[in-house]
């Protein structure tokens, strides 16, 4: 298994029925792209759509954060960066980025995802032979710096203490 630190997919095209009427990728799309950068570090861990059909277990992600830096147009390359913050017997932790193929940062993403039993369909322990893929990926991720933009949280930021009263 290859190990990129951090891994980086293959060059990506934006497709013309991904640009909304504002003449820019529409957001949905965003999420198509780093789905599709992932998918590349699933096969690699051997977890990709050969593992869920041949051993009914797969990958859910139960929680996403997107942030939108720079828009993209219809025909711009892009690749995915991937890398494993942090992972666990059932999870992994995720953070990538969209960039340009001329360098500049489109947009970022930081994921928390499972493995399911699709029987349940219910969260389990990564078999051993993928655990062992799954740590040797962690590993190679480990010297990597921890992104600035990861564990960023969501809210309006207030001047001072005042509140402000929507109740008039």
């Amino acid at each position: 298994m290859p190990l990129s630190s951090p891994f980086v997919s293959g060059t990506m095209e934006i497709e013309k029925n991904w640009i909304d009427y504002n003449g820019h990728l529409n957001m949905a799309y965003y999420n198509v792209l780093f789905d599709r950068g992932a998918e590349e570090v699933l096969d690699l861990l051997g977890i990709g759509s050969a593992y869920a059909a041949e051993r009914r277990h797969t990958i859910y992600t139960s929680e996403i954060h997107v942030c939108y830096v720079r828009e993209l147009h219809l025909g711009s390359q892009v690749k995915v960066s991937f890398q494993l913050l942090d992972s666990d017997e059932k999870r992994l932790h995720a953070y990538q980025e969209i960039r340009h193929v001329d360098g500049w940062l489109a947009a970022t993403s930081e994921s928390m995802s499972l493995h399911v039993n699709m029987e349940g369909p219910r969260v389990a322990p990564f078999p051993e032979d993928v655990a062992a893929k799954v740590a040797a990926f962690q590993d190679a991720h480990r010297h990597l710096p921890r992104p600035e933009r990861a564990g960023r949280t969501i809210g309006i930021r207030r001047r001072g203490n005042a509140d402000i009263n929507l109740k008039k």
